[in-house]
């Protein structure tokens, strides 16, 4: 499942996500131990530090890290974008029960051809999202393509362990519990199955920070949190 591309792959993530939706934010909290507000919470204020004005957040899920945005107060609007309406439904939700929809709106659109003009927003943010991508430069450009010359790209994401104790301790937990986790709680075995195999081949913190230069960034740099399995980038769209 993790090999196929494009459109294949697409309608599989599309269709994985669509069945797990209603279980998504409790598999995120029993996953990570709940650390993966944390961890967005430090995207979201790596992401705004020293800029104001429009936000994105792409394939946002249900709106974690683009609640995170619309709590900052020099971020004047915060868009939220994902391709799932399931998703984008329960992020609604939140944006009331948080009282943001006056900042923060949640639309449904493809990453890989975003419905903005290009130098709309002031940064833009993808929070574990970039492995279902079946095209990863195409969605980095995108998210230069719609940011403001200066502006900045940040993204949140798993990253493969190299060999060695972090490895032999994190991989049974990935390839054997959450599994089973998935299957009790969300009663999709497969789903979170794909989960660890998309990690295994996605780029590592290395490679992933050239793809953002090739993808036109520069000033690319990240930090490796939780134990080393969690990478938060940035880059910087360069002026002209």
């Amino acid at each position: 499942m993790v090999q196929l591309r494009g459109d294949a792959k697409q309608r599989y993530v599309s269709d994985m996500f669509s069945s797990i939706s209603q279980r998504y934010d409790l598999m995120n909290n029993l996953m990570t131990m709940g650390m993966h507000r944390k961890w967005k919470l430090q995207t979201a204020n790596i992401t705004a530090t020293g800029l104001s004005g429009f936000a994105l957040d792409i394939a946002s899920g249900t709106g974690d890290l683009a609640l995170e945005l619309g709590r900052i107060p020099d971020l004047t609007t915060v868009v939220g974008l994902d391709l799932i309406p399931e998703m984008v439904d329960l992020a609604r939700i939140k944006v009331i029960q948080q009282s943001q929809y006056d900042k923060t709106s949640m639309v449904l659109g493809d990453a890989l051809s975003l419905p903005f003009n290009d130098d709309t927003f002031s940064c833009a943010t993808a929070g574990f999202s970039l492995r279902n991508m079946p095209d990863l430069s195409g969605a980095l450009r995108e998210m230069v393509r719609v940011v403001n010359p200066g502006g900045r790209v940040t993204t949140l994401e798993l990253t493969p362990l190299k060999h060695g104790l972090r490895r032999y301790l994190f991989r049974p937990y990935f390839h054997r519990i959450v599994p089973l986790i998935g299957s009790l709680v969300a009663g999709n075995r497969s789903a979170y199955s794909y989960l660890p195999q998309s990690v295994d081949i996605f780029p590592d913190a290395d490679l992933l920070s050239s793809i953002m230069e090739e993808s036109g960034m520069v000033d690319v740099r990240y930090q490796l949190v939780g134990f080393g399995t969690v990478a938060i980038h940035q880059g910087t769209k360069p002026h002209v």
